[in-house]
């Protein structure tokens, strides 16, 4: 006979709940759903608490204020959006519901696969290429501005305007900034602007709002206009957080109506500061210059002729006496080396020999070396330091005591 088999521990409702959860939050992570918001609440601390729903079923929806801080609309209730985020359940009720990490409104997606494609496009084509963008004149005649008349931004284009620099003439061309045909309005007041032709400089844009306000400045018509556009384009669209086509090829990028309003003036209290700073600076260098050439004139100015004579016979004085201490000082110089040279020649003169006691015999005028060079009676010239005396050879006596013997007398 079998055992029969053991029932199941149970569990828990808390750890069936937390199993459950576990294989939502896996299996559902990442999902992507469509439906028409309904029953939509915003708490107090920023959550969003709502309902999707289609003609068959529903689904609760909750997103955090973390994630939904930086979105520039709210759902409001008959939207059809299109949110992304992963299932999740609440334990203490029991019902499972979409944690929202991201929303947005149906079709947003297309629409901005769409605009991908003309940004690069547009790229490919050169329209964004920083070379092609003209600077900003410093001081223009006339400033116009393609804009909805009635809206703030226009107003404060000229709040800022008149602020920085009062008295610029500033000429509007009226049109729709938002909606359906906003964007052939806006190139059509650019081309009224253009041929108005008493504009330096051009601002096109409006105010913020939401991605859908600020759509027609994606449009490709309005980018080739401005990029065509004879006279630099600012492009103030929205807020600093957007970026449009517009912006993409317009000259300048403001981030708002009221910086494209400062870009495009000077401030006029600094330009007269600067004005005065340098007017200083040249007074002062003009005076600096007519002071040097005062000076130099005043160095060149003619002298006293009798002055220059007077200055030239004490330097013709000077250089005689310079000139005599020079002759005397080389003078004594050469009797130096001339007295030197005396007392040489001196020493090896044969007057100096006789003079210590010695004489020098001489054979027919030639001096006597060698006895073998005489012969017994030959007369000789006794040279002496005084006078000379002639003998004769009586005796001749070789060097080194040989030969045959004799006497001079």
């Amino acid at each position: 006979m079998k055992p029969e088999p053991q029932a199941p521990a149970p569990v828990t409702v808390s750890e069936l709940t937390r199993q459950i959860k576990d294989v939502l939050g896996g299996t559902f992570a990442d999902v992507l759903v469509q439906g028409e918001v309904a029953s939509m609440t915003p708490h107090r601390s920023g959550h969003w608490y709502f309902t999707l729903k289609d003609a068959n079923a529903s689904l609760s929806c909750v997103m955090f204020r973390g994630w939904n801080q930086h979105l520039r609309w709210q759902p409001r209730t008959g939207d059809e959006v299109v949110v992304t985020g992963q299932l999740d359940v609440y334990a203490p009720q029991g019902k499972y519901n979409l944690l929202v990490r991201r929303i947005q409104r149906a079709g947003e997606g297309d629409l901005q696969r769409q605009l991908e494609e003309l940004k690069r496009k547009l790229q490919d084509e050169g329209l964004f290429d920083p070379g092609r963008k003209r600077p900003l004149p410093f001081l223009p005649r006339g400033i116009g501005v393609a804009t909805s008349g009635s809206g703030a931004a226009f107003h404060d284009i000229l709040k800022v305007l008149g602020r920085r620099f009062p008295g610029i003439p500033v000429y509007l061309a009226d049109c729709r900034v938002q909606g359906e045909g906003a964007a052939a309005d806006v190139v059509a007041a650019l081309g009224r602007l253009v041929r108005h032709g008493r504009c330096d400089v051009i601002i096109v844009g409006r105010g913020g709002g939401s991605q859908e306000d600020l759509w027609a400045f994606n449009d490709e018509a309005l980018a080739r206009a401005i990029a065509a556009c004879p006279v630099p384009v600012v492009s103030a669209v929205g807020h600093e957080v957007d970026v449009s086509i517009s912006d993409l090829v317009a000259d300048v990028r403001a981030a708002t109506p009221s910086h494209a309003a400062e870009l495009v003036v000077p401030e006029q209290a600094a330009l007269l500061l600067w004005i005065d700073q340098q007017r200083e600076r040249l007074s002062l260098a003009v005076a600096r210059l007519v002071r040097r050439r005062r000076e130099a004139l005043a160095r060149l100015r003619l002298r006293d002729p009798r002055h220059r004579v007077s200055e030239g016979r004490i330097r013709c004085d000077d250089l005689s006496l310079r000139l005599q201490q020079a002759a005397r000082r080389d003078l004594q110089r050469r009797r130096q080396v001339l007295g030197a040279l005396a007392g040489r020649v001196h020493a090896l003169s044969p007057l100096a020999v006789l003079d210590r006691g010695y004489a020098v015999a001489l054979h027919q005028g030639r001096a006597v070396k060698d006895v073998g060079a005489l012969r017994l009676g030959d007369s000789l010239d006794l040279r002496l330091h005084r006078g000379r005396a002639r003998v004769e050879v009586r005796e001749l006596a070789p060097a080194e005591g040989g030969g045959e013997g004799g006497a001079a007398g």
